[in-house]
């Protein structure tokens, strides 16, 4: 089943050119199914681009999803045209009356800053405090699942000695769980991040369970047992080149920056790397998707929060 998104959204022509099926607002009125609502709080930079990435994962599944898009009016974005966020974003008073079945919010390059710092720090809180009555399961990313999983839980994040870039190896901990459902026994996912969480926090609170973790890396995969929040500590969603930009702009910066690691093949730069970990990238949307929006979320998204 297709992805529903906004006419006319950049990432609409890049997706049919790999032969996604999307399926426009107009053509969508015409289907008499309810779709899923999933609400992308898109905090990074690059906003076109992280949209295109999330969207090609979360379309390829046999599930009807609208996708809406939302970003914080206390931060002045920098890297997209106002004319872009007018066209295709809300505010959080735009959407806060709203119910949806899931939400993804993604990291963002602040991770340096205390989280009080950060200039959309309150408005992140007033977001995911309505999401707690007002989505179904939410997801978050890399930044997202550090900022996510200390304003729920308490759980703090570390500066790590250098900044943790590559494509490393894990182990999926609760092989049990429907969120790795098909995943391999160990597989490879990108991480790009200058801190990190610990795994004996996250253990210690009995609200929490580790489901995936990595000897280099650290943890990879955490999640509420009850299942309405997951935390995703990389970036699944990368494509194959985005390490390597992102690495070539922090040397063009002339930061001290590690070459990506098990990344380009040889550890070397000059060549082309290659994508080792996309098929467990679009498992993991699916499997969320599926097992903890889909099938359990009401039908009526008006009894969320109700207890019905």
């Amino acid at each position: 089943m297709p992805i529903r998104i906004p006419d006319q959204l950049p990432a609409t022509e890049q997706l049919e050119s790999e032969n996604i099926f999307v399926m426009t607002e107009h053509r969508a009125m015409h289907q008499d199914i309810r779709p899923l609502r999933v609400l992308l709080l898109n905090l990074m930079p690059k906003k076109i681009e992280t949209e295109t990435q999330i969207m090609r994962k979360l379309s390829n599944t046999p599930l009807q999803i609208e996708v809406e898009l939302l970003h914080t009016i206390s931060h002045e974005s920098r890297n997209v045209s106002q004319e872009h966020l007018k066209t295709f974003y809300r505010s959080f008073d735009q959407v806060k009356d709203n119910r949806y079945d899931g939400m993804i919010i993604t990291g963002a390059p602040v991770e340096l800053h205390e989280f009080e710092d950060v200039d959309y720090w309150d408005e992140l809180c007033r977001i995911m405090k309505w999401s707690t009555t007002n989505v179904h399961s939410t997801l978050h990313i890399c930044w997202g699942a550090q900022a996510g999983i200390f304003y729920h839980y308490g759980i703090q994040k570390h500066e790590l000695p250098k900044k943790l870039s590559g494509v490393f190896n894990h182990d999926v901990l609760k092989p049990s769980s429907p969120l790795v459902r098909g995943f391999d026994d160990r597989f490879w996912a990108p991480h790009s991040r200058h801190t990190t969480v610990y795994a004996e926090d996250i253990e210690a609170d009995p609200r929490l369970e580790i489901v995936a973790q990595s000897d280099e890396a650290g943890v990879y995969i955490a999640k509420s047992t009850d299942s309405r929040h997951f935390f995703v500590f990389g970036h699944p969603e990368y494509d194959t080149g985005t390490l390597r930009a992102e690495y070539e702009r922090d040397v063009n910066k002339g930061m001290d920056v590690p070459v990506p690691a098990h990344y380009f093949p040889n550890d070397d730069p000059a060549q082309e790397p290659v994508s080792t970990w996309r098929a467990h990238a679009q498992l993991l949307y699916t499997n969320w998707l599926n097992y903890y929006v889909y099938q359990t979320t009401p039908y009526d998204l008006n009894s969320l929060g109700t207890g019905e």
